[in-house]
């Protein structure tokens, strides 16, 4: 079976040219411009138009919470990949802090049984540090499994890795990637002292950017990076939310990196300000920062000291999520519209078009080395993400794809929408409707 994909804007590798693309079954035969491309490709089985769209490489997200097992009354991987293709997802990496979590080889086999009949798009999942399983994971398969992830401030699953001597034990011994979430502990139990005394009922969300402060986040950051040169270790450190963190981190070319950096879609998108409009539905860990901060945070993407975009869907269901603010959960949803947030920044001029397929398709590909996917290249796997640029619509919570149905974003409205998602060669969100086709794969890693 041969499809092409023709008349598209494609955008790849730093380039953007008019062209198409030939696949082949699950892999991709070529990639052309408009004049090279060869008269045999215009006799594919299936041609698709993508005259006046947007071809990205499928989108990979290195951070969501699909909360399977345990917390499926949230979400589930079903629900959630879905919820992924109708953005452009074509790959995710799910977080450990489920219930159990997932902590052992035995439980990353079971999540890996649940994706293989239940994935709309390609998977992987992360193993989870524990001050008590750091020798279990020196001694874990990796070739199935895309890193470990410490938790070095609480959050949603309690697992808080805080003895020094495993932290420096998993540093100095650690087999893969380590991703860090950096928030001190001691600091975030003072501010949730301090605002409980403050504000004994009914106390306004906005103080969550004080509770979970930029202290917190950077001296927790500072800890990771300085065990990571200490023992040399692959540390790619979670969802950055404030200017100071950020000189933590080099500007230098990424295959010159060890230590990396993601910055979250809500950090992109949403500052304190918004937390007067939003409120309880933009508490997040780490949390929403200042404008100044998000702005930081804006400028380091494009000046490469921030190297991947990622989500952090994290849904609850509003029923949990709409309490007073310290009894609401922190996380929202976010998977199926940030490729949106991404294109409208863009049109906004914060970075260049370019941009999103280096830090959502690329760099993951590069950093968590991914085997054959990331870039549109002649035998990579046919993972493709096309946004309509001239589709308007407005978010809407019953319209959302998560099984959680709300988004922060509800109200929003944005300009262009992924039209067209392709897993493996075959189509599973197609004008915009999906598809649901056996086409998802586990990730292999070199």
């Amino acid at each position: 079976m041969r499809i092409l994909i023709k008349n598209g804007k494609i955008v790849n590798e730093g380039k953007i040219f008019k062209g198409s693309v030939l696949i082949e079954d699950e892999k991709i035969l070529g990639v052309y411009t408009r004049e090279q491309t060869p008269q045999e490709a215009l006799k594919a089985d299936i041609i698709y138009d993508a005259f006046g769209k947007i071809v990205f490489p499928g989108f990979i997200d290195t951070h969501v919470h699909f909360r399977e097992p345990g917390l499926t009354h949230k979400a589930d991987i079903f629900s959630e990949s879905r919820a992924a293709a109708a953005g452009g997802i074509t790959t995710y990496f799910e977080m450990p802090n489920t219930k159990p979590p997932t902590t052992t080889e035995k439980l990353v086999e079971e999540k890996l049984e649940s994706a293989k009949k239940n994935s709309l798009v390609n998977y992987s999942f992360f193993i989870g540090a524990t001050n008590d399983n750091i020798d279990e994971i020196i001694n874990a398969d990796f070739s199935k499994i895309c890193g470990i992830k410490v938790f070095m401030g609480s959050s949603t699953g309690n697992m808080l890795v805080d003895n020094q001597e495993s932290l420096k034990k998993l540093f100095q011994n650690s087999p893969s990637i380590i991703v860090a979430h950096c928030e001190s502990e001691k600091i975030i139990q003072e501010g949730l002292e301090k605002f409980h005394k403050l504000y004994p009922e009914n106390a306004p969300a906005k103080i969550h950017e004080f509770v979970r402060s930029a202290k917190a986040c950077y001296q927790s950051t500072e800890l990771a990076v300085r065990l990571a040169k200490e023992y040399g270790t692959r540390l790619h450190v979670a969802h950055i939310s404030t200017k100071k963190e950020l000189s933590l981190f080099s500007d230098n070319e990424l295959k010159d990196k060890k230590i990396t950096a993601e910055v979250c879609i809500p950090h992109l998108w949403f500052s304190s300000d918004d937390y007067q409009g939003r409120g309880i539905r933009i508490k997040c860990n780490p949390s929403i920062k200042s404008r100044g901060d998000r702005n930081a945070l804006r400028k380091a993407l494009v000046n490469n000291f921030i190297d991947t975009v990622a989500t952090d869907h994290a849904p609850h269901t509003f029923q949990e999520k709409n309490k007073e603010y310290f009894l609401a959960p922190s996380g929202m949803p976010s998977i199926e519209f940030s490729s949106a947030v991404m294109y409208n920044l863009a049109q906004r001029k914060v970075f260049p078009l370019t941009l999103i397929a280096e830090k959502m398709c690329h760099n993951p590909a590069k950093i968590f080395k991914i085997k054959d996917r990331g870039f549109l290249r002649e035998g990579y796997y046919a993972d493709i993400a096309i946004i309509d640029p001239e589709k308007d619509f407005v978010i809407k919570d019953n319209e959302v794809l998560s099984k959680c149905k709300w988004s922060p974003f509800d109200g929003y409205n944005f300009k262009g929408k992924v039209c067209a998602t392709m897993v493996n060669g075959k189509f599973v969100y197609k004008d915009f409707a999906l598809i649901e086709t056996q086409a998802a794969k586990q990730v292999d890693f070199f």
